[in-house]
């Protein structure tokens, strides 16, 4: 999912956040890239609606070069919501490209809801989380699940968590894509994002890509920052038709969310694509062959 922030509809709305938390951040334990022709760009932007009704527009931008890789989202609340709030967010994260692997560096985000304003940056090596910026903090609760060290290591922030590297030679845009489990970071919760294949689809953005799209179920596990007994979080991990559809950006084997949709008491949220425009950088040669 690319982490889009959307206030008014949930505190991550980035994926639709994969979901307020969830929805977005849906994708590869540091995941990989392929060594040959693994450039490429992409510019998307997405509209979010709940039962229908527009909330939201955001627009999510990745590159994704020879030594290392940027993804930048921004969003905004719409239609209805606009009536009650002007919010709008965004959100980065940085990270270097290593043989086959996507190393996070960085991850920052702000969020102006009309009523606060939420500030994080998280700063990382190989996985693990080595400073922490969040402001406010979190309220202290004895009923919430402690955050260890442990639960800082071996994890994604919620953007890099949207860009999912699939093995081998074949394309993409497959079953493999969904069969994976997503450590996720997001500052103030530790959880997993447990997918699995369901179906294959064809999707049409308004502008860009035109083609198949893997769909995966999405389970949310909620491990250590959380209250497990809020209402919020014992429906997120009750629900079995969290679903993302993935779609690939040209020139690497990282595929990323086209579409989210979440079940709420209200109706279904679904995050789509309007626009979803990549396009394959070719490498980058060393001076000396490129002088020849």
């Amino acid at each position: 999912m690319v982490h889009l922030s959307l206030p008014g509809a949930g505190r991550h709305v980035g994926l639709v956040g994969l979901v307020g938390v969830v929805a977005f951040a849906m994708v590869a334990v540091c995941g990989a890239i392929g060594s040959a022709a693994a450039q490429g760009k992409l510019d998307a932007r997405y509209t979010a609606t709940l039962a229908g009704v527009p909330i939201g527009t955001g627009s999510w931008t990745v590159e994704i070069g020879d030594d290392q890789y940027v993804a930048e989202a921004r969003g905004m609340t719409a239609g209805l919501l606009r009536i009650f709030s002007n919010g709008h967010g965004s959100g980065a994260s940085r990270g270097l490209v290593r043989g086959e692997a996507l190393i996070p560096t960085s991850y920052a985000s702000i969020i102006n809801n009309d009523k606060r304003i939420e500030e994080l940056r998280i700063v990382m090596s190989a996985g693990a989380v080595k400073e922490l910026t969040m402001e406010p903090p979190s309220l202290p609760n004895p009923d919430r699940v402690p955050l260890t060290d442990a639960h800082r290591k071996g994890v994604v922030d919620p953007m890099s968590a949207s860009l999912l590297r699939v093995a081998g030679n074949g394309d993409p845009v497959s079953p493999d894509a969904c069969r994976r489990t997503i450590p996720v970071f997001d500052g103030r919760m530790r959880f997993d994002l447990a997918m699995s294949f369901k179906r294959m689809e064809r999707v049409a953005a308004d502008k860009g890509y035109r083609g198949p799209v893997a769909v995966c179920a999405v389970q949310f596990v909620p491990l250590a920052g959380h209250v497990p007994e809020r209402a919020a979080i014992k429906y997120l991990v009750a629900q079995r038709d969290l679903e993302v559809w993935l779609a690939p950006i040209a020139g690497t084997r990282v595929v990323v969310p086209y579409r989210v949709s979440v079940p709420t008491p209200i109706g279904t949220g679904v995050l789509e694509a309007t626009q979803f425009v990549s396009v394959a950088i070719p490498p980058r040669l060393p001076p000396a062959t490129a002088a020849r």
